[in-house]
Parts: structure tokens; C-alpha cells; sequence
């Protein structure tokens, strides 16, 4: 065995309790999360702007977390979207037939050492590996020149010819039969974006924030349903059902309370169809606990010492309605 697999192997006997450790530490992370209203993630709609960061503010300085969770489809011509259907497929010696290649290698190597073998254990020593990575290489690119020819050998005359004229952009016909403007004729039209209006709130609009801050929460830990309907729309109230239901599932019930505005500043607030948004930054404290759901027992938390806590809040209300008819529609984390 050779002195490198020796190394790897009193590597992992030595480090094996510390990565069975970290393990652990991985498996627990959900008990030890934030709980309150949202379980600390990012979700609802926010109209045209669910997939756009709320402008920074004085309570919120820094960008919100992007929504983990929304009913609201993202639209196809967004960069996410763009990047993920520009990105090439992978090819070469690492992706494909190579790929394949190099992953077998590595996992039989791993396997070996694992079962004590060292590294190379089960394909001979060192020497042997990099003579087998050198013939199959060499293999993989005889046969890949070897298909390209045919191909082209194969290929029709004119399809060069076609295939560049359609990449440069011909001609295409015009409504009477000619051929339209430069570039080949109209593009196609993309689907316009709904058309948004800044709107001014009052302070009556801010009251109700506030105050829909508290209840919502209050709300929520009483596992009140009902109430959280009157409270958010269809969406959030959904997300907070499955939150409640979980808990249950695992015997443990979010208890919140003493929640306290600290600082709240106006992100944006539009007009979209029908509809009216408001993005709030708000810094709040509150007591958040995790219960037994039997025993009452604190679980995480504590029941003492307030936490506090960054959010973006967007409410919802049809457009020209009063204060009292905002509801909320996410939230979103904000560090």
C-alpha cells in the first residue's frame, strides 16, 4: 500500500467520530431553527415584484432574501430563468462519456478506502490507475473523430448553407407578400408587464401594520386558523397551516408573544390592476418559543429574554380600500 493511501486512511480512522459528530449536528439543525411567524424564511407574492428585491431602507439596509416559497409563477424572461436555460449542456472529457468516466474512478477509489483497501484498493496501485485513465482517454477521443468524420462525411451539400442563413437572420416575408423592415420582419412581441403606479399611504396605513403585525403572530401561536384568514391572504394562510400541522406532527406547539415594534420604515407601495401593495421594513422583539405540545415543557427558547428580529412585510388590499382591509402577503428575511 503505498504511502499516500496509508495518509488518507489514518485521515479518516482519526477524523471518523468528528465527521459522525458534524453528522448529528446537521440532523438536529431543524429543532435548533428560528421559529416565529414564517419559521424565518421568505415567502408570498408581491405581485409583478415577487422575484425583485424590496428597495433597501433604514431598518432593512441591506437586500431581502428572494422568496423561497410562492404561488406566483416567475416569469420566463427573468435572470434566473435566462441563466438556466442559456447555460450549455456539459461536454468534453468531463461531462458525458468522461464524466462517467472520472466518477467511477473516483468512487471506486473511495469505496476502497473506505473498506480499508487505501485509495487505490481494488484497481492496483498507482501506476495501473493512470494507465487506465490514459487508454480509455485515448480511446474516447479515437472514437469521438471517428463519429464527428462520418458525420460530416454524410452531412447534405446544402445544409451548411441553410444552417448559416437561418443562424444570420433571412429574410422573412412581409404582411403583403414582400419582406419586412431590416432585420427580417417584426420580432415576436413578449408579454408585457403589468403596468404598476406608485400610491402615498397615511399614517392610518401604518396603524394598521402594526397592528396587523402583532395579531397575525398572536394569531399564529394560538393556532388559530381561523383568525390568520382574516389576517392574510389565501397564500400565507396556507404556509402557516403547514407550519401549525408540522408542529403538531412533531409534539411541539410556537409560542409567541410580547411582540413589539422596535423601528418600521416604508419600502415601496404600488398600484397593480385591482390590487394595492405595500413592502415594510420592520425591526420587532418578541418571545418566541418552542412548547411540548403535552407537557408544556420549554423545548428551545427562552421565555425571558426577548429576540429580535428583521423582516420585510408586504401587505395586499383592492385598490382604493381603507386601512382596515390590508392583509398580509409575505414576508421576507432581512439581515
Amino acid at each position: 500500500m503505498s504511502s499516500i493511501s496509508l495518509f488518507l486512511n489514518r485521515v479518516v480512522s482519526r477524523n471518523g467520530f468528528l465527521a459522525l459528530g458534524l453528522a448529528a449536528l446537521l440532523a438536529l439543525a431543524p429543532a435548533v431553527a428560528e421559529a416565529r411567524l414564517g419559521n424565518g424564511s421568505s415567502a408570498g407574492s408581491r405581485g409583478s415584484k415577487t422575484f425583485s428585491a424590496p428597495p433597501a431602507t433604514s431598518t432593512a439596509p441591506h437586500s431581502a432574501a428572494p422568496m423561497e416559497r410562492s404561488m406566483t409563477q416567475q416569469p420566463a424572461h427573468s435572470p434566473a430563468a435566462s441563466a438556466a436555460a442559456a447555460a450549455p449542456a456539459r461536454s468534453g472529457m468531463f461531462g458525458g462519456f468522461g464524466g462517467g468516466l472520472m466518477a467511477g474512478l473516483l468512487g471506486a477509489g473511495l469505496v476502497g478506502m473506505l473498506f480499508g483497501h487505501g485509495m487505490t484498493g481494488g484497481l492496483g496501485d498507482l501506476g495501473s490507475i493512470l494507465g487506465l485513465v490514459l487508454q480509455l482517454a485515448l480511446l474516447f477521443f479515437v472514437v469521438r473523430f471517428a463519429m464527428s468524420w462520418f458525420a460530416n462525411r454524410n452531412r447534405p451539400a446544402m445544409a451548411g448553407v441553410s444552417e448559416r442563413s437561418a443562424y444570420q437572420g433571412g429574410p422573412a416575408p412581409g404582411p403583403q407578400g414582400g419582406f419586412g423592415g431590416f432585420g427580417g420582419g417584426a420580432a415576436p412581441q413578449q408579454p408585457q408587464a403589468p403596468v404598476t403606479a406608485p400610491i402615498q399611504l397615511q399614517d392610518s396605513d401604518f396603524n394598521a401594520f402594526e397592528r396587523l403585525l402583532g395579531e397575525s403572530q398572536s394569531a399564529y401561536s394560538d393556532e388559530n386558523i381561523d383568525r390568520l384568514r382574516a389576517l392574510a391572504t389565501p397564500e400565507m394562510v396556507a404556509y402557516f397551516s403547514q407550519e401549525i400541522a408540522e408542529h403538531a406532527r412533531k409534539g411541539v406547539v410556537n409560542r409567541i408573544s410580547g411582540v413589539k415594534l422596535l423601528q418600521g420604515d416604508l419600502s415601496e407601495a404600488w398600484r397593480e390592476g385591482g390590487e394595492e401593495y405595500a413592502s415594510v421594513a420592520m425591526r420587532f422583539a418578541l418571545i418566541d418559543v418552542m412548547q411540548d405540545r403535552a407537557s408544556g415543557r420549554i423545548v428551545s427558547g427562552d421565555a425571558s429574554a426577548p429576540q429580535q428580529a428583521v423582516e420585510v412585510w408586504t401587505f395586499l388590499r383592492p385598490a382604493g380600500a381603507g386601512p382596515q382591509d390590508w392583509k398580509l402577503s409575505a414576508i421576507q428575511q432581512a439581515s
